[in-house]
């Protein structure tokens, strides 16, 4: 009888409880435990090794117990692996058809034992791939819910949660004037119709002493209070809450508060804002070529370092391989504008995407979820409007490493720094994502990147 050695996986999204001295992956384990104890006249046995992720998301791969798993595997040092259901090992399909095929590769058999499956027989196989299609459509089916929630509650011009703005207090749902902050906000817009520029409101309001706004954590800590930063000017002077109106995508529908900001003064500033911003493009205040150095990689793990040519008085940035690694290499050359705007352009669809946001951070609180899909939004906003230099400090803070494959570009983000950058803290739970893995699709044509 040959002996197979069984690896035990557990998993629980969120860290609640998980402080207990019996929690959920307590409870997994003993029920995996208990059905490998009832196969052990086949030849089964508990391996001591823990694979357990507890507060981690089933909606992707960057969780620690599933990692050693898999590099334990893939050395040949489990036989079968056991959970209590499907989904505590991933909750995608997509997913799943590459844990499966790993598995398969290693002669690695998969058992559910609330579910009496495994994948050594075709009919396992199926049954495996029915229930995480209704796994994977109970949570796009929650999405959707989500998203038509929110549009006909914004459309009501209901106040639906994130940051309060500055000039306003939030109170039984609702927005209410804060009237000594509602000053400020009127002086804020005010000098910003004078000076003609942010920048130089900017350098007015720190040398006079303006903060932004105060508020308290669901911890009972005070935050805020820290010189208004340029990009939260952006946001603010296009706020259309100030003129009593609420948005959803580009839509303004009449809100359920107070404005405090009237429309010729909104009007005024939302037209220099514009100019402004046209003027930036035409100057080409974007500093290409820059905005990616030092992580930007091939598959092989070659480095792409910025360069630039010169054609008929016109300046073209690029970022290239070094010789000596070109020979083999998928990609050797990529425009560093089109490129950058490429991965700017992903992480601001992640930022403005209220459920997918939201997915990646699934243990924080429902009050901090509401904070960061705002704050998220917001930022999103700003990717467009702010400068060269505020796009780079932000994707050099995040992006931890981009890859360049032949068929698509992974970008890799610091999921606690994102959290720390939207809600301004680390959560109340404590509890953040390892990683956050983005894909882009791309076309390559003769070794050279195509939009």
């Amino acid at each position: 009888m040959k002996a197979s050695r069984c690896a035990i996986y557990t998993r629980k999204s969120s860290e609640e409880g998980l402080d207990q001295s019996f929690n959920s992956l307590h409870a997994q384990r003993e029920a995996c435990e208990a059905y490998i104890l009832s196969q052990k006249h086949e030849g089964w046995h508990a391996l001591s090794a823990k694979y357990d992720d507890g507060g981690f998301s089933g909606g992707n791969m960057e969780r620690p117990g599933l990692k050693k798993l898999l590099e334990d595997i893939a050395t040949g040092k489990i036989d079968t692996v056991v959970v209590y259901k499907v989904d505590r090992l991933t909750r995608s399909l997509a997913d799943f058809a590459k844990i499966v095929e790993t598995f398969d590769g290693k002669g690695v058999s998969f058992v559910s034992v609330t579910q009496q499956f495994n994948t050594t027989t075709s009919m396992g196989r199926l049954t495996l791939n029915v229930l995480l299609s209704f796994a994977q459509f109970e949570r796009e089916v929650t999405g959707e819910r989500i998203r038509d929630k929110v549009a006909a509650s914004k459309k009501k011009g209901m106040w639906m949660g994130g940051i309060v703005p500055l000039g306003y207090d939030h109170k039984d749902r609702q927005l209410h004037v804060n009237e000594v902050e509602a000053e400020q906000v009127r002086h804020i817009f005010k000098q910003y119709i004078r000076l003609g520029s942010v920048f130089d409101l900017h350098d007015y309001l720190k040398d006079n002493g303006y903060r932004s706004k105060r508020r308290t954590t669901t911890a009972g800590r005070n935050i805020g209070g820290a010189v208004l930063s340029r990009g939260t000017l952006y946001h603010l002077l296009s706020n259309p809450a100030y003129i009593g109106k609420t948005r959803h995508g580009d839509t303004l529908y009449e809100g359920r508060h107070e404005a405090v900001i009237d429309s010729k003064t909104w009007e005024q500033a939302a037209e220099l804002l514009a100019s402004n911003r046209v003027r930036r493009r035409t100057s080409h205040n974007i500093a290409s070529g820059r905005l990616l150095l030092g992580i930007l990689f091939d598959e092989q793990g070659n480095r792409f370092t910025p360069t630039h040519s010169s054609k008929r008085s016109r300046r073209y940035a690029y970022y290239t391989l070094k010789a000596a690694n070109k020979s083999s290499a998928t990609v050797q050359r990529l425009p560093a504008i089109g490129f950058e705007q490429l991965v700017v352009g992903r992480i601001r669809d992640l930022l403005s995407n209220q459920v997918d946001l939201a997915a990646q951070f699934k243990s924080l609180s429902v009050k901090e979820t509401r904070l960061l899909v705002a704050a998220g939004q917001h930022r999103a906003e700003l990717l467009s409007e702010i400068t060269g230099e505020e796009t780079a400090k932000l994707i050099r803070k995040i992006v931890s490493r981009v890859t360049v494959r032949e068929t698509e570009v992974h970008v890799e983000i610091r999921g606690d720094l994102v959290q720390c950058d939207l809600l301004g803290q680390k959560s109340d739970t404590g509890a953040v994502p390892e990683g956050i893995r983005l894909s882009v699709p791309l076309t390559i044509k003769r070794k050279l990147f195509r939009l």
